[in-house]
């Protein structure tokens, strides 16, 4: 077996970046207040996969054949945090998109 979620993380996350840089190019990357939003996401990112993944009593159970290994604060296996990139970026890359697209832009 293979490292099924690290490679679907990493793919994610890899594949948002490629569609803002090659196909949306909003700039929502150049945005202070991306980074802002994003800063406050891995903030309660950090609480609540610190909570949820915690292994001396985990509520989450990731099969150690589908992850990288690495845990980092907390027990929080890193594959959450790319995986969670991706999916903030992608709804903020689209609300983006179409409120360019209501504007007229």
């Amino acid at each position: 077996m293979g490292r099924e979620y690290l490679v679907a993380a990493l793919a994610a996350a890899v594949l948002t970046v490629l569609f803002e840089l090659l196909v949306l190019r909003t700039g929502l990357f150049r945005r202070a207040a991306y980074w802002i939003a994003m800063g406050i996401v891995l903030a309660f990112q950090v609480l609540v996969d610190g909570w949820l993944t915690k292994l001396s009593a985990p509520v989450v159970r990731y099969a150690d054949w589908a992850i990288s290994g690495v845990r980092v604060p907390w027990d929080i296996p890193v594959e959450d945090f790319l995986f969670g990139f991706a999916m903030v970026t992608l709804t903020l890359l689209l609300w983006e998109r179409s409120r360019g697209r209501k504007a007229g832009v």
